[in-house]
């Protein structure tokens, strides 16, 4: 004989209890079937609700009425379209009760817990007589016996307690006389040994069958639900859970009393006391292999098995020096507790004995608040404790599985992949069986906790970088197109599932936490919403994901002042941008200091050489403990295209031109031909190097001309170019008189730094550098004479993008 139990969800509708007659109708021809079905999806809570409404003399509660009339007939005439009468009738005359009951309720205002369950009687006394009668009509050999004949308890109404020595007795006597291969019982419902209607509260209708299979003694437990079994987590917050295969008793329960849904803990304790295996099924999918729930459960070999939570959570926190040493302020604590009916959901204490501290559900904190405090009142006005404390807006989650005591580290790894993605643990509980690990975080932070640790423990292959992008110009188009076109390649081979969630340009933004497409990534843009700055920042916050990375590929300075708000919120920052890192020396030191403390990278490598490894390089020398004695470098692409192509066949205003038209030089190229923008390089560089500088400090000698350097406009820079070619031309000459190319030259040595033009010999390392390529000489302690070189290509929009991707890897592995 088979026990099969379905949820509110699978008789939802007309289509899903087909789906539901269509399993029992396959099982019917193996062996007989005992289905325990609960209410139509919703209309229990609906019951509740017409009932609040009729207690509190709203007529509110007759509109719920007919929604509850409506929501049967419709299914009714969905099911069986012709010669329903009888059944109309008998539904009827029981919604005819139901409405006499609410009306007595909204005249008397007021509903007994006996009132209550004769109440939500209703709903699966209604659903178990159209399913029965449906699989009648359909030729089906079914009988729908009413639970109230066979369960017994006593009276204590809302969550009466089984008499189980009667119940089995009538249990085992009834389906040892009954014929019908189907037998239809409505859960939740039972009667009381007067005769009482009672309800066996929450998880009521799981409760009945377990009853059911118990007495029986049967092979398996079915409950078909809307789920394919128990799940890794909820899948709802973590796209890549997925259904466990085996869990034991012990690891089910824990997971469903920390927020799991599919199972009500106390309700399978029948079946557990004879191990009688449960399985966890999809209705929608019959064919799927659901969730063994046994007695042992061996697993795939990871000792965690699940990861939950339970929302809601107020944490009470009683503490005072008067507590140390003193015995019985647990127990009246919790005594207290216990007689106003608060359920203790989390319990921690310190070592010292100074605090105790636990969780409640939200709606009981201040009423367990009003208790203690009265209940410690005397010690409480002697200053031997404090008032308690109450924190609100927390959750809490928990890691599961029967085998992490013979693991150790697995606390570690918990704690530490919360504690990198900047969420605060409030208070942490472990019991001695070490089954399950439990912490109180802020609500705000669970979907980024049940994603980050569900990555540690069950996708430890893979690691999913969310990234937010703003400026998608030039580089920032060249950015996304690569990562566009690496994404396949970057989950199958270096296991990194990278999602571009956010783009920005200076006038639109676009967001989805799932991933952007990028398949038409513009025309999105285009039609997203209008863009700010803080805008931006707050979604990102808002959405919360965990491995946030921060894209800066602007010149903006109004965004590098974002930096630190970023790094706060332990979003990594990748930056092209060199305001921040070329700001004042305090600026630069806090951001690396915010890195640090919030575990949030800072990357910006492409600040200087574009996609050629020079920060990194020198990072790996100082991380060894080599020292830099001297740099010397040509750091600007653009500028070594300048006078890689000026001669005397040519003019410095046309070569100028066509730098900033290819691309080399920044909007304004005053930037890039003032020094400026290599001052500032050779200024990061010294700082990695360990020196504490200023740009104001480094020496930059231009070789432009007074007017040159006082245009107030680009347009009026260029026109100034054209003036003074007879300047740039001199500067031609001289140099190639002397067998020499002019290269603009960065140098740093003994802590001081200088830039300008200088005029490079044959045989220079730098003679020979080409269109916009770049070269750096890194002179240290290992490296005195042949220094260690870096060269390649400076400038361009797909190195530069390249770079920045680089980092976005880079941050994978840190």
């Amino acid at each position: 004989m088979n026990v099969l139990k379905f949820g509110g969800t699978s008789v939802g509708s007309a289509k899903h209890i087909n789906q539901v007659i269509s399993i029992l109708n396959t099982y019917s021809k193996q062996d007989k079937v005992i289905c325990v079905v609960s209410a139509v999806g919703g209309i229990t809570d609906k019951l509740l609700k017409a009932g609040e409404f009729a207690q509190q003399k709203d007529i509110s509660y007759i509109k719920i009425f007919e929604n509850i009339t409506d929501t049967h007939h419709n299914i009714l005439s969905a099911l069986i379209p012709k010669e329903n009468e009888h059944v109309f009738a008998y539904i009827n005359k029981k919604l005819e009760e139901l409405k006499s009951l609410l009306d007595g309720i909204f005249l008397i205002n007021e509903v007994s817990p006996k009132t209550s369950d004769k109440l939500l009687s209703f709903g699966e006394l209604l659903s178990s007589y159209i399913i029965a009668q449906t699989m009648i009509s359909r030729g089906l050999d079914c009988v729908r016996k009413n639970s109230q004949d066979l369960i017994v308890t006593n009276a204590t109404f809302t969550k009466a307690e089984v008499n189980y020595e009667l119940t089995n007795k009538t249990i085992q006597a009834y389906f040892s006389q009954a014929k019908e291969q189907i037998t239809i019982l409505p859960g939740f419902i039972s009667k009381s040994d007067t005769g009482e209607i009672t309800t066996l509260g929450r998880g009521g209708s799981d409760f009945t069958a377990a009853i059911v299979a118990a007495a029986l003694k049967v092979e398996r437990l079915e409950i078909w639900t809307d789920v394919s079994g128990m799940y890794t987590t909820n899948p709802k917050l973590v796209k890549q859970a997925f259904p466990i295969q085996h869990l034991s008793y012990q690891e089910a329960m824990e997971l469903s009393h920390f927020g799991a849904k599919v199972l009500y803990p106390p309700t399978v304790q029948p079946v557990l006391d004879l191990n009688i295996p449960i399985y966890i099924k999809n209705t929608l999918e019959p064919q799927a292999d659901g969730t063994k729930i046994s007695l042992d459960a061996n697993g795939n070999g990871n000792p965690i098995k699940g990861i939950t939570n339970i929302n809601n959570i107020a944490l009470l926190t009683l503490q005072g020096n008067g507590m140390v040493g003193i015995p019985g302020f647990s127990k009246r604590l919790f005594e207290t507790l216990a007689q106003e009916k608060i359920n203790i959901i989390f319990i921690t204490q310190a070592s010292s004995e100074h605090s105790i501290c636990f969780g409640v559900d939200i709606n009981d904190s201040l009423k367990a608040k009003a208790v203690i405090d009265t209940t410690f009142e005397n010690e409480i006005s002697l200053h031997k404790i404090d008032p308690i404390i109450v924190e609100t807006d927390l959750s809490i989650i928990a890691i599961v599985g029967d085998n992490m005591k013979n693991h150790q580290g697995i606390s570690g790894r918990m704690f530490s992949t919360l504690g990198k993605n900047n969420i605060n643990i409030r208070a942490i509980a472990q019991g001695a069986s070490e089954r399950n690990i439990s912490a109180v975080i802020s609500e705000k932070d669970v979907k980024k906790a049940l994603n980050a640790l569900h990555e540690r423990f069950f996708e430890v292959k893979t690691k999913q970088l969310n990234v937010f992008i703003t400026g998608v110009g030039n580089v920032g188009e060249r950015l996304v197109e690569q990562i566009k076109q690496q994404r396949k390649y970057l989950k199958e081979q270096l296991k990194i599932n990278l999602k571009v969630v956010g783009l920005s340009n200076s006038r639109m933004m676009i967001f989805d936490d799932g991933g952007l497409s990028l398949k038409d990534w513009k025309s999105d843009l285009s039609s997203g919403e209008p863009a700010s700055l803080e805008g931006f920042l707050q979604r990102a916050k808002d959405l919360n994901l965990r491995n946030s990375i921060f894209v800066d590929v602007t010149a903006s300075e109004a965004v590098s002042n974002l930096y630190t708000d970023y790094l706060k919120q332990s979003i990594a920052v990748v930056a092209c941008n060199k305001i921040a890192c070329s700001s004042n020396f305090e600026n630069y030191n806090e951001l690396k200091y915010l890195s640090r403390k919030y575990n949030a990278p800072f990357l910006f490598e492409t600040n200087v050489g574009a996609g050629l490894p020079i920060i990194d390089t020198l990072g790996h020398l100082i991380t060894s403990g080599d020292n830099i004695t001297s740099i010397q470098a040509v750091l600007s692409g653009s500028l070594n295209f300048v006078f890689n192509n000026f001669d005397d066949s040519t003019n410095f205003h046309d070569v100028v031109k066509q730098a900033q038209k290819e691309g080399y030089t920044e909007p304004d190229p005053r930037i890039d031909l003032s020094g400026v923008d290599v001052a500032r390089k050779i200024l990061i560089l010294a700082r990695e190097s360990g020196t504490e500088m200023n740009l104001d400090d480094i020496e930059n000698d231009s070789f432009l001309t007074h007017n040159n350097l006082n245009s107030v406009s680009v347009e009026d820079f260029y026109t100034s170019l054209q003036k003074d070619e007879a300047h740039f031309q001199q500067l031609y000459a001289k140099a190639r008189a002397k067998g020499c190319q002019l290269k603009y030259v960065a140098e740093f040595n003994k802590g001081k730094a200088k830039v300008g033009l200088k005029e490079i010999p044959q045989g220079h390392p730098f003679y020979n550098l080409e269109g916009k390529d770049n070269i750096v000489m890194y002179y240290t302690q290992r490296y005195p004479e042949q220094p260690m070189i870096i060269k390649g290509a400076g400038a361009g929009a797909d190195v530069t993008a390249s770079g920045l991707f680089a980092d976005i890897i880079r941050i994978r592995n840190k």
